[in-house]
């Protein structure tokens, strides 16, 4: 990962110099520009827009003003720029290029849903540029671009809510878990098992003509520079065909040069939940093993040796060590959900159920009156944007703060990293180092193409 020192850090410094270092930093005032009252709507600015940047953008209407949109896609940017007309009564500023958003004053806070190699370069930069931020999950590419957004949360003290509305929505079925988990209704915990599914294979995929309208070399961004390729087959979607079968859009989850997979896809979702119950926030693991796993292409020294095909594992059964003993099973197979065991029983929680003895006793013995609340910190919120311009207003982090994020995603890296290498890893969460693992280690961290690295 390469970093440098250039206008961004200087526009933030300025910024402070022009209403004052106590606007930024201190919890009593709302926003360092333009949210001065907390009556007010706040102004956001969604950059990447295609499927859950819609998402995430249409449910926060009825709590934000949208006044821009950004993505390298100009069909999916025209559809979207209609859509949050027809939404919020007005229309939002279209662009290409997101840092047009961060040189904007009247724009409190950023909504990111870029590929995940984008996150951590946009986040910086926004925060530097006195955004608050609101950033899907995965947070990250890899666990030194955390540790990185840590550092900056920190300094810059912005606002920073990570996407994991687990945390917040499904009904509180997630929360109701982590209480039945706190209030020993299955005794000691043993086991968690997150189940994830798995991803799929793809056939070759040629080189074929950058989609009109698509900027290919700006979709790229930090990652390395590559032909675009797709095989004909369409589904269709936002502004147009979607390539089934490429190496960008939805299909950028399939590449660990954007993404890892499901590991930290749907694991960042139910891996953090785990983590959350166990009060494994603040640490992490011991050791992570490869019990089964395929790769759907072949590995040397941890990385791919072909660049036609998907290369994210497609099926995979994960061991993490746990504090206190707890064994943490990460698993293509079975139902999508968390299944809790202890030494008292066992119940399985996922989007659409929370099921078995445990739940099924509530009825005759609820969970104490405040239990849930205890857990979320106060009131639950009406769903994640409301709970991210709550924060916003009290200059107090978010349910999904930045620092329990990365401490769950790195089990879901190190699980990645051990595959590639094909071999157990030994981690040491105090320094966040694998132990006696030079090459391992190296995967924490990467090299942003040259021009695109983060500017600090």
């Amino acid at each position: 990962m390469t970093v440098s020192r250039t206008s961004t850090r200087r526009h933030f410094l300025q910024s402070l110099g022009a209403v004052g270092a106590a606007a930024v930093f201190c919890p009593s005032m709302n926003r360092a520009v333009g949210y001065q009252s907390p009556n007010e709507r706040p102004v956001f600015a969604t950059i990447g827009l295609r499927n859950q940047g819609w998402t995430i953008t249409s449910k926060s209407f009825r709590f934000a003003d949208f006044a821009a949109l950004a993505d390298v896609d100009e069909n999916v940017l025209g559809v979207h720029v209609e859509n949050t007309k027809n939404g919020q009564g007005r229309q939002p500023d279209a662009y290409k290029d997101y840092r047009k958003i961060l040189d904007r004053k009247d724009i409190d806070a950023v909504m990111i849903a870029t590929p995940d190699h984008w996150h951590t370069k946009i986040a910086v930069e926004a925060m530097y540029a006195g955004k608050d931020v609101y950033c899907e999950k995965p947070l990250t590419l890899t666990i030194d671009e955390g540790k990185l957004i840590e550092k900056v949360v920190k300094e810059t003290g912005r606002v920073f809510q990570v996407g994991t509305m687990q945390r917040t929505e499904s009904d509180q079925r997630f929360l109701q878990a982590i209480a039945l988990v706190r209030q020993g209704r299955i005794g000691t915990v043993q086991r968690v098992t997150c189940g994830i599914n798995g991803m799929e294979a793809s056939p070759v995929i040629p080189v074929a003509p950058v989609p009109k309208g698509l900027d290919w070399d700006l979709w790229l961004g930090p990652a390395p520079k590559v032909d675009y390729r797709a095989l004909p087959e369409m589904r269709t979607g936002y502004g147009g065909g979607v390539p089934l079968f490429s190496n960008c859009h939805y299909a950028f989850r399939n590449w660990h040069e954007y993404s890892g997979g499901k590991l930290t896809d749907w694991g960042a979702h139910h891996v953090d939940i785990a983590c959350w119950a166990l009060g494994a926030t603040e640490t992490g693991p011991s050791k992570i093993t490869p019990l089964e796993f395929q790769l759907p292409v072949a590995y040397k020294d941890g990385h791919p040796t072909v660049q036609d095909q998907y290369n994210a594992a497609t099926s995979f059964k994960i061991r993490a060590a746990m504090p206190n003993n707890v064994e943490m099973i990460i698993t293509s197979e079975g139902d999508n959900g968390i299944l809790f065991e202890g030494t008292e029983g066992r119940f399985f929680v996922n989007r659409g159920k929370i099921a078995g003895k445990p739940v099924e006793d509530l009825k005759d013995k609820p969970l104490p009156e405040g239990a849930i609340e205890e857990i979320y910190g106060g009131k639950v919120s009406e769903n994640h944007t409301a709970n991210f311009t709550d924060a916003m207003k009290s200059r107090k982090q978010p349910i999904s703060d930045v620092w329990s994020h990365n401490r769950m995603l790195e089990i879901c890296h190190l699980s990645n990293i051990a595959m590639r290498l094909n071999r157990e890893l030994q981690w040491n969460p105090q320094t966040r180092e694998i132990v006696g693992d030079a090459q391992a280690n190296a995967f924490l961290t990467r090299e942003s193409r040259k021009g695109f690295e983060i500017n600090m």
